[in-house]
């Protein structure tokens, strides 16, 4: 089945380092007809530039607040990298104070203007900024679990990246689940379930873990206060958000890990696989079998995991 390009996008931060990349990729999707790019300034000359390109999406720059309305009406799926990035000796939490305002009044626009699209959620620290954009469409009486996604495809992409190299492997055949959240520890990538199927020594298990959960740190060091992952997160928001339409099409069996409202654990919101359908988050499916190395590394992020969602919710239901 080949779905037709009927579907309106919106980029909230589409001026920023992913957000210029990201929209450069989503122009080349022929899923997307009409791609609204928002940002408090500079998006109009983003998207001229961007209208040039001979693809059949159209795009439109929209810039300032009082513009944010008409870039979401009508959108199916809103993405949001707008925000600040890491600098060096930075954690993703040193941006909640910044980012979390940015997050919950674009989402307050979004459940406004657009309350059945599909969020897709960059803004770092993604562990309590999905919380933070739930809690505004509980409040504003339109939330949908199902339609609300942390975006964690980066840790996927990374893992089958470290992983194909390490091992040898061809990196279009290798799918590695990642579970927990979207920061250090909270990250843990189910090496045990790497598919194909694949044995680790304890000592590479240990070193691709720690390195997946701190290759963000990686980048950030080596752009040395130049900014942090921007590349590679547009490019893997470009491969979320086609996940995303290709659910909305009627598309069966498309899965990606995303951070999303959960009953898998005792935490409110957890990542897994999840299947994507025309409703959004269709089914969310379980952990599955894990190893005692990594049940280790799972009791180990769950209280961070729990702190960090208990902040978003906080913040968003402050006065």
């Amino acid at each position: 089945m080949t779905a037709k390009a009927e579907y309106k996008v919106a980029v909230l931060g589409a001026a920023g380092g992913i957000g210029q990349s990201l929209s450069l990729l989503l122009k080349m999707n022929p899923l997307i007809s009409d791609l609204a790019l928002y940002d408090i300034a500079n998006t109009p000359g983003v998207a001229a530039d961007l209208s040039h390109t001979n693809t059949t999406c159209s795009v439109k720059g929209y810039a300032g607040e009082e513009q944010l309305a008409d870039a979401l009406k009508g959108c199916d799926l809103v993405i949001i990298p707008a925000g600040v990035p890491r600098k060096p000796g930075m954690t993703r939490d040193d941006l909640f104070s910044i980012n979390a305002g940015i997050v919950k009044n674009l989402c307050e626009a979004c459940a406004k203007n657009c309350p059945k699209a599909i969020l897709n959620i960059i803004s770092n620290p993604v562990n309590s900024t999905v919380p933070i954009a739930s809690e505004v469409y509980k409040k504003a009486g339109v939330y949908d679990p199902k339609k609300i996604f942390g975006v964690t495809t980066l840790d996927v992409v990374r893992s089958n990246t470290f992983i194909s190299e390490a091992k040898g492997l061809d990196v279009n055949d290798v799918d590695v689940p990642v579970v927990g959240g979207h920061a250090g520890i909270t990250i843990l990538p189910l090496l045990s379930q790497t598919y194909p199927s694949t044995k680790f020594t304890a000592e590479e298990l240990e070193a691709l873990t720690v390195r997946i959960q701190n290759a963000g740190t990686e980048v950030v060091e080596a752009k040395a206060g130049a900014g942090s992952a921007t590349l590679s997160m547009a490019y893997a928001a470009a491969r979320m958000a086609e996940a995303c339409l290709r659910g909305l099409s009627g598309e069966a069996e498309v899965y990606e890990c995303s951070y999303v409202a959960s009953s898998v654990t005792d935490l409110p919101y957890f990542a897994t696989k999840v299947k994507l359908g025309p409703n959004g988050a269709e089914e969310v499916l379980p952990v599955g079998d894990i190893t005692d190395y990594e049940k280790g590394w799972l009791e180990k992020l769950i209280p961070e995991l729990k702190a960090s969602i208990d902040k978003g919710i906080e913040f968003a239901n402050k006065d």
